[in-house]
């Protein structure tokens, strides 16, 4: 990869991140200690080692940085669920899949809670965050279309996308209260709703409050 004069000068004897997840790394530090908003493309480009052009190589914006490779991660999640036997439940295969997208090594836990506090808590990240929401739900839409012999775009595809989002995502912030709790073991009770529906679910007589 091409730096310039000014970087390779400035950064002697350091290997430049060349990666989106190495460089989306780097910056969710940054963006812990000196927020989201007040941290610069610039100071991004300097922490890795790489030039501001070489930035935009990787990066669009730096809405997109928190986010590290994402579509090589849902490329991923496409094909475990392209490989998952045809005779699974429905559930547990989505099930299966969503426990495999969020699993990540316990020494990574630290720098993934940051990350995931920029992205579902940092205001200017929002109109961004739907749009990368989009292209993960799509990838359910497609499972499920294939496992029903319905078009991805039909009611019943979208409304399960949109289902399987909300288990990951209220996991997560839930997950984000309190760092003793396990983000595998959230995510598997979210997903329960999706096999036995909200009718096996015990209610009381008035909503609590």
């Amino acid at each position: 990869m091409t730096r310039t004069r000014r970087s390779e000068k400035g950064r002697v004897g350091r290997r430049p991140s060349t990666t989106p997840d190495e460089i989306s790394n780097l910056a969710i530090a940054l963006f812990a200690e000196h927020g989201f908003d007040e941290t610069s493309v610039d100071q991004i480009a300097e922490a890795a080692g790489i030039a501001r052009r070489t930035f935009f190589r990787y990066f669009p914006s730096k809405n997109a940085v928190p986010w590290g490779n994402f579509d090589t991660h849902l490329a991923e999640m496409r094909d475990q669920l392209a490989g998952l036997p045809v005779d699974i439940p429905l559930a547990d295969g989505l099930t299966r899949a969503l426990l495999e997208f969020n699993s990540f090594p316990p020494d990574v836990a630290p720098v993934h809670r940051k990350r995931m506090e920029v992205i579902l808590n940092a205001p200017a990240l929002q109109a961004y965050s739907m749009v990368m929401y989009t292209g993960w739900r799509e990838v359910i839409a497609e499972y499920v279309a294939g496992r029903t012999g319905l078009r991805t775009t039909d009611h019943l595809p979208r409304t399960v996308g949109w289902m399987v989002l909300g288990v990951a995502l209220s996991a997560y912030e839930q997950w984000l209260t309190d760092e003793n709790l396990d983000l595998a073991e959230l995510l598997r009770a979210g997903s329960t709703i999706l096999s036995t529906g909200l009718g096996a679910l015990p209610t009381t007589a008035r909503p609590a409050g």
